[in-house]
């Protein structure tokens, strides 16, 4: 891994920035220049159904007017098929991948977790007889250990309750012991490249050595950090931050009709991301422009100073669901 900070910010354009997301920007943001890093932008498109037509347009505006410049050439998951590819023509001729056809039936009959049932069917990997309606799975031998989160400390992995996905759900576990996990998806029936393989294949594409994402993604990290030691890659460090939520378990989203973030005032946005962080910091009257109340944001920027809390709740005008009549 490089010495030299790399950082990224990663939206998917299925739905215009809010809040919630505007606070992982400027955080992920401040963390890169509080120490002389980059901070690079990719749009995570690779589920191409759920995007939106000029999303992606709108988030570049909303970080310009925010004085969020990314570093580099901004990158599109959508048009690295070629480079995901043939990675898994690797694993696979290499026998550390392999077809599944299982259901989702068929995966809830064997309990909510994959029993690696085709791992030793020996599926061709012929290019030329495609599997059709099959996943392509990693042979994932290692276990779910405990890592380091730089913002809220020592993360114990957590079992798998049910089928792997674009992300996988996880559960509490009472000890810090390691954990088994199923063989992951790397691509989907569907034909969609998953997003446990994407996200790791381009931040080694980027050189990220440094991950601030929200907490909602906390838990599927010991499995993400398993995926990078089957690969034969060495993972980011990662910390993680307090979601916005409306509501206990209901972060700001597309599906819960989230506001857009408001452009014409920057400044305040940005004061309200550092209160809701946790930081003591001026009223937006103390700042001239964009510029200077990012540079106090860049030296109040403090890991120990954020919230250690999963979640924290928003005011109801952050989700245009509770404005609209029933």
């Amino acid at each position: 891994m490089h010495n030299k900070y790399v950082g990224r910010f990663a939206p998917s354009p299925s739905g215009q920035l809010h809040f919630g997301s505007l606070v992982t920007a400027v955080a992920s943001y401040l963390d890169a220049k509080s120490q002389s890093g980059k901070w690079l932008l990719r749009m995570e498109d690779i589920d191409e159904p759920r995007c939106i037509a000029g999303i992606d347009k709108d988030i570049l505006v909303t970080l310009e007017a925010h004085g969020l410049h990314w570093d580099d050439t901004v990158i599109y998951q959508s048009q690295q098929h070629a480079r995901y590819q043939a990675v898994l023509d690797k694993l696979m001729n290499d026998e550390l991948a392999y077809y599944c056809a299982c259901t989702r039936k068929q995966i809830k009959a064997m309990g909510g977790i994959y029993n690696g049932q085709c791992r030793d069917k020996a599926i061709s990997s012929s290019r030329s007889s495609p599997k059709v309606d099959s996943a392509i799975r990693l042979k994932l031998d290692a276990q779910l250990a405990p890592f380091y989160d730089v913002i809220m400390g020592e993360v114990k992995p957590q079992p798998l309750l049910s089928p792997s996905d674009v992300h996988d759900n996880i559960n509490d576990a009472s000890n810090g012991e390691r954990i088994s996990t199923e063989d992951v998806v790397l691509k989907r029936r569907d034909g969609l490249f998953s997003y446990n393989l994407v996200v790791i294949l381009d931040d080694v594409f980027q050189q990220v050595t440094h991950v601030i994402r929200g907490c909602d993604l906390i838990d599927v990290t010991p499995l993400q950090r398993a995926v990078y030691v089957a690969l034969g890659y060495t993972a980011p460090e990662y910390g993680h931050i307090p979601v916005a939520a409306v509501a206990p378990g209901r972060k700001l989203s597309k599906q819960n009709r989230a506001a857009p973030v408001n452009n014409k005032t920057p400044i305040d946005n940005i004061v309200r991301v550092m209160r809701f962080l946790g930081f003591s910091f001026p009223d937006t009257s103390a700042f001239e422009d964009v510029s200077t109340v990012l540079t106090e944001a860049i030296s109040a920027w403090d890991r120990k100073k954020v919230a250690k809390t999963p979640e924290i709740i928003v005011p109801q005008h952050e989700s245009t669901y509770y404005n609209e009549p029933l």
